[in-house]
């Protein structure tokens, strides 16, 4: 077994405050053994486990495998639920409008934006796209939303910017790049990529060919960037389970970072500021693990992406600079009538309701022969040393549908040294600019399913599967140099188990 991933599978749980293994505190004794017998990892591969189908517990969906097939409500949820998470997909894929507009409720975008909704990074509640992905196609490459930061120490950002483990932001541009902006503002710039082909010789004689991109950005419209600055596509993750993920125990997830485990995998816990009450919380959402809960995620979406006030974010103004004096001078979208922000929290409610709320489609194929042959050589690679298959979840969660529910996320949540081919310099929290959240691979076998121009990783530069695990380097390139090593028939394999996912 696994040293890391051993202690939660002993039925104990890690104390951040004490440093020692304790049980989870929402468990019985008799909660305990029924926990640790159910969340071992397996050695038979003969057949599938018990409830592996159902993936995201009793809330997964048996429904058409289409493009839709990420977008329906838990199965699990109330009648009360689902109508809460029907007014939140519609305010999900409402396009915002800037202000002053007739549509009082919808205005407010910008004045310096990436999208004007929810839906158009998250494509049917799936990954988003990367337009001009072939080299010779040199179309507008906006989808991408573009991270940037200064190099320096988390230490001299808090001095800087006053937050703890900020990073420090461009002078001028702040910290995300806008491609879009309102009447009678320029935008702020346009990403654009060049990509070089990588061979990759795998064993048994086949070649694969990654993409190494290198970003730059035209149509500045404010100057010069920094000539320091740092560039970190990202781009939109899938929003499958979310509230499940939310409702994994701490505990948990601090089990998998104590020591240091096969293949010298040590992942750590990215802790980060909770705006609310201001306490330091554990951050397991986006790409580095910088949010510590769903509503956090969605108001840093809506301020950042779509320059839309929340109660915890109320600056009307979203990611506007000192620099750039006339975005401030533009008119907000904050109606008396409606309250003091562009997105009222109870509207807020409604969205993160619905985030937390998508549903897990079914596994398919699980009792394939393929399929268990790719799942045991996923465990025998030691994928699981950072993908961690499955946990029950808390018997205190906040939402009833949640509560100890078996889930098979394929995560950590943890922080993981990715190696320098995916390193972008950009610290996060307590994150560096190797690290990268491990992320969840529940639902990865319908991507192009929901989206057919769908690619991998956090900047979208795997075009495949098997592109994105070559793409593994640092903690996760001893698990990826014996993918290399696997006969092309095992490889195959392995991609029908992921597929299956």
């Amino acid at each position: 077994m696994n040293f890391v991933v051993g202690f939660i599978f002993l039925g104990l749980a890690f104390s951040a405050s004490a440093g020692i293994l304790k049980p989870r505190a929402d468990l019985t004794p008799e909660d305990r053994i029924r926990v640790e017998k159910i969340t071992r990892p397996t050695t038979d591969f003969s057949r599938s486990e018990q409830f592996e189908l159902m993936q995201g517990g009793a809330g997964t969906v048996r429904k058409l495998i289409n493009p839709d097939v990420f977008s329906h409500p838990a199965a699990n949820l109330s009648f009360e639920g689902r109508q809460e998470f029907m007014v939140g997909n519609g305010l999900f894929r409402k396009d915002w409008v800037s202000s002053p507009s007739s549509t009082q409720a919808s205005d407010g975008l910008g004045p310096l934006f990436n999208a004007r909704s929810c839906q158009a990074c998250h494509v049917k509640d799936g990954r988003g796209t990367v337009p001009g992905f072939d080299p010779l196609d040199r179309g507008d490459t906006v989808a991408l939303l573009v991270r940037l930061s200064l190099p320096g120490s988390n230490d001299e950002a808090r001095k800087r910017v006053g937050k703890e483990g900020a990073s420090l932001p461009d002078p001028v541009y702040g910290h995300q790049l806008q491609p879009f902006a309102v009447p009678g503002l320029p935008a702020e710039g346009r990403i654009k990529i060049d990509y070089r082909e990588v061979p990759v010789a795998l064993h048994g004689g086949e070649t694969a060919v990654l993409m190494e991109p290198t970003y730059r950005i035209e149509d500045l419209g404010y100057g010069p960037l920094h000539p320091d600055t740092n560039l970190s596509p990202r781009l939109a993750p899938p929003m499958l389970g979310l509230g499940l993920l939310e409702a994994i125990h701490e505990d948990d997830i601090l089990a998998n970072s104590v020591g240091e485990g096969r293949d010298g995998i040590s992942g750590r816990a990215n802790w980060v500021r909770d705006l609310r009450t201001g306490n330091r919380v554990l951050g397991r959402f986006n790409w580095k693990a910088g949010q510590p809960d769903v509503e956090h995620q969605s108001v840093n979406a809506f301020s950042g992406d779509m320059g839309l006030s929340t109660p915890l974010l109320p600056s009307h103004f979203g990611d506007c600079t000192p620099a750039q004096k006339a975005c401030f001078d533009m008119p907000h979208g904050a109606q008396a009538q409606l309250g003091e922000h562009e997105v009222p929290g109870r509207l807020m409610d409604f969205v993160t309701i619905y985030s937390q709320n998508l549903a897990l489609p079914q596994r398919r194929d699980t009792d394939h022969e393929r399929v268990l042959a790719g799942k045991k050589l996923f465990y025998e690679a030691n994928c699981i040393g950072c993908h961690v298959p499955k946990y029950v979840t808390r018997r205190d969660a906040a939402r009833p549908e949640h509560r100890f529910q078996l889930i098979w996320p394929y995560t950590d949540l943890l922080l993981h040294d990715m190696g320098e081919g995916l390193a972008d310099g950009q610290d996060e929290g307590g994150a560096d600019g190797r690290e990268w959240r491990t992320a969840p691979l529940w639902g990865i076998g319908l991507t192009k399913t929901v989206n057919p121009n769908a690619t991998w990783l956090h900047d979208g530069r795997a075009r495949t599967l098997l592109e994105a695990v070559l793409w593994h380097g640092g903690e996760a390139k001893a698990a990826r140099d014996r993918v290399v090593s696997m006969t092309p028939s095992d490889r195959a394999d392995l991609i029908r188990f992921l597929e299956s996912l």
